[in-house]
């Protein structure tokens, strides 16, 4: 049945790696099922998939819809009698555990990971770390961080390989609207995961906190982030010789040095208050300071604890970063991650852990047939309906290979 001839890749492959005897192990020890009658965790990871790649806007009333579409059904083999209702839903989403979906999500992840060749393997060594806020339409959120249009909001903190999202993360705390906090936790979470990296993560400007970088240093966590121009700091040695070519391609090379920091020390004055005085910090750091060919005046400031990687690396490695902002825009247009299904943290974190699995099936999708995101999501979605009209043209006795013909 074959519905694109020069695609290498096709639906069929990619629901393959949905490792089925996983589910149903998770099942009985996140105890996912528990004192649940019809969506179990498993019809929810596939309603949630289906829903995600077959709707522009979800919402729990559409979930209802699907669930009780016949089509869905006959795709996923369930019981075709079996109704629920939209506070099926909400209930569902709001009590069963994340952890299910988030062993899912990094199954799936590791099987697709090992598709990567020895040369891409070197090139996904290179993290990017980024955070996106949605506000929209959570006035009703039971727990969000505060934003100043007075609404509450959500972050999503994602670590991205330069092909998949390989962590992430939901902060609804006060604490986590600072990139220093939600950034340093997603980063060090998988480092956790992944024993023996090799890993360099890169940043923009969100992370600026002197205590965190000393902390990746104590902890050898390689990194790369932009500072700020105004960053004071006492250079300890410059590493440009003489006759150094400063020419890096599409920028050139101002200034390569080693440098110690300030930090601010909270200390008590003599009436008992406190306040904060700038010390010199322990550790010492790498500043790599380039200006653009293109922007003329424009200077970029890079900190980082790589002291073995020529400067042309360390600016490229930052450019490489704006993968990450591309991956959330087609998160938001493509998979509509800024409309929020639920309006609890738990709710959140199920919607987060599924969206990433869908854009991890889209994205090989992509890269093995060689294509656009928005035709990867519109062809997936495409061969999603032609595989179930397949099955019912099946079920009903039927031949698909004459409705489908080559």
């Amino acid at each position: 049945m074959p519905v694109f001839k020069d695609h290498k890749v096709s639906i069929n492959h990619l629901l393959g790696f949905i490792p089925e005897a996983l589910i149903a192990h998770l099942s009985t020890t996140t105890r996912v099922d528990h004192y649940t009658k019809i969506l179990h965790g498993k019809k929810m990871f596939y309603l949630l998939m289906y829903g995600i790649l077959e709707n522009d806007r979800l919402s729990q009333r559409t979930l209802e819809d699907s669930f009780n579409d016949p089509v869905f059904k006959v795709l996923f083999n369930l019981d075709e009698t079996e109704k629920i209702r939209r506070s099926s839903i909400s209930e569902r989403l709001s009590k069963m555990q994340p952890d299910y979906f988030r062993q899912l999500y990094e199954c799936i992840y590791d099987q697709f990971s090992q598709l990567y060749t020895y040369a891409e393997k070197e090139k996904y060594n290179l993290i990017r770390v980024d955070s996106s806020m949605v506000s929209e339409t959570v006035g009703k959120l039971l727990e969000g961080i505060d934003n100043k249009s007075g609404k509450k909001a959500v972050k999503y903190s994602i670590a991205f390989d330069g092909m998949l999202p390989c962590y992430s993360d939901v902060f609804t705390a006060a604490g986590y609207a600072s990139e220093d906090m939600a950034l340093p936790e997603v980063i060090m979470g998988h480092v956790k995961k992944d024993d023996g990296h090799r890993n360099i993560y890169v940043m923009d400007r969100g992370l600026q906190s002197t205590r965190v970088m000393k902390a990746f240093n104590d902890q050898k966590v390689a990194f790369i982030v932009r500072a700020k121009e105004n960053r004071k700091f006492v250079e300890l040695e410059s590493f440009i010789g003489p006759d150094q070519d400063l020419d890096l391609g599409e920028s050139t090379l101002l200034r390569d040095c080693k440098v110690q920091l300030y930090t601010g020390l909270t200390v008590n004055n003599k009436r008992g208050n406190k306040h904060s005085r700038e010390v010199l910090s322990e550790g010492h750091f790498r500043l790599v300071v380039v200006e653009s060919k293109a922007q003329a005046g424009k200077t970029f400031w890079f900190l980082t604890n790589d002291f073995e990687s020529p400067a042309r690396e360390i600016a490229q490695a930052y450019r490489r970063r704006w993968d990450i902002e591309v991956f959330f825009r087609f998160l938001k247009q493509e998979l509509n991650v800024s409309h929020l299904v639920s309006l609890n943290r738990n709710g959140i974190q199920v919607m987060l852990y599924m969206t990433l699995i869908t854009a991890m099936m889209v994205l090989m999708y992509k890269k093995a047939n060689n294509i656009g995101y928005k035709t990867a999501k519109r062809r997936f979605s495409m061969e999603v309906r032609d595989l179930a009209i397949a099955l019912i043209v099946v079920h009903c006795g039927g031949n698909p290979d004459l409705f489908f013909k080559t």
